[in-house]
C-alpha cells in the first residue's frame, strides 16, 4: 500500500473500510473477554498544584511584551479560559 497522499479510489475505500472494520471487531472481541466487575486503580496525587516561585530570571522586556499581546488582563495576571476553542 502506498503512504504517500493520492486520490483514493472507490475500491481503495472499501478496501480501507473493511480493514476498518476487522480492527473495530478484533479489538471488541478482546474487549468482551475482559472481567466487567473488575474496579479501576486508584490514583492518590498531591495537590496538583506548583510552588509560586518568585520569578527571578524573568526578563520584564518580555514580561511588557507579554503582557502587550494578552487580551485578557487583570492586573499583574493574565485572564484566560479553558477549554474554549
Amino acid at each position: 500500500m502506498d503512504f504517500l497522499w493520492h486520490k483514493v479510489s472507490d475500491e481503495e475505500k472499501k478496501d480501507i473500510q473493511k480493514q476498518a472494520k476487522q480492527i473495530m471487531d478484533s479489538f471488541s472481541k478482546k474487549l468482551s473477554g475482559l472481567d466487567k466487575n473488575t474496579e479501576e486503580p486508584v490514583v492518590e496525587r498531591g495537590s496538583g498544584m506548583r510552588d509560586e516561585a518568585e520569578g527571578k530570571d524573568c526578563d520584564e522586556t518580555f514580561r511588557d511584551m507579554l503582557f502587550k499581546n494578552t487580551a485578557g488582563k487583570k492586573g499583574d495576571f493574565i485572564v484566560s479560559e479553558k477549554k474554549k476553542w
